[in-house]
């Protein structure tokens, strides 16, 4: 009875294994999402209040603020003052964004192929450096193909599109 319960149990996880194996995997689409140059330039700005973080990504701590990376979106910032109660006072508008640093109030981020420099005081930008990051990369599970740039205009990030089975 043993030997029957055992084979049993072997070949249901045998069978199981197969037919996951055979399963099709689930794929995303993704689609580039385009500005022109001029609307990258004029994009970067801070709006007071909260916002949901949906898909987050790097954080950064300058005490009292944390700053957290909104992936291709921006920045939120958070007043931790009170670690108990932290307090999102804003959020940077920064289309293109997936890494920030800090030094001497001045927050710098990529702003898709551009470094740009935000002060947090004055909550502007003071400097730009166009060009000087590659365009944002589709992601790893996809496989890139040729698409039409239209001209003068910069890839701020890849769009996930219906899932395909």
């Amino acid at each position: 009875m043993k030997n029957v319960f055992l084979c049993i149990t072997l070949a249901s996880l045998f069978c199981s294994a197969c037919v996951g194996s055979f399963m099709p995997k689930k794929s995303w689409s993704y689609s580039p999402v385009f500005v022109s140059r001029e609307t990258l330039e004029n994009s970067v700005k801070y709006i007071s209040g909260a916002r949901d973080m949906i898909q987050t990504g790097k954080i950064y701590y300058c005490e009292p603020y944390i700053y957290v990376n909104e992936r291709y979106k921006g920045v939120h910032v958070i007043n931790n003052t009170n670690p108990s109660k932290p307090v999102v006072e804003g959020f940077i508008l920064v289309p293109g964004c997936l890494d920030m640093a800090v030094k001497d109030n001045i927050l710098y981020l990529d702003n898709s192929v551009d470094l740009v420099s935000f002060d947090l005081n004055r909550k502007v930008v003071t400097k730009r450096i166009r060009n000087i990051f590659p365009e944002p990369l589709p992601p790893e599970d996809y496989n890139l193909f040729e698409f039409d740039r239209p001209e003068g205009y910069v890839l701020i990030e890849w769009k996930k599109s219906n899932n395909k089975n």
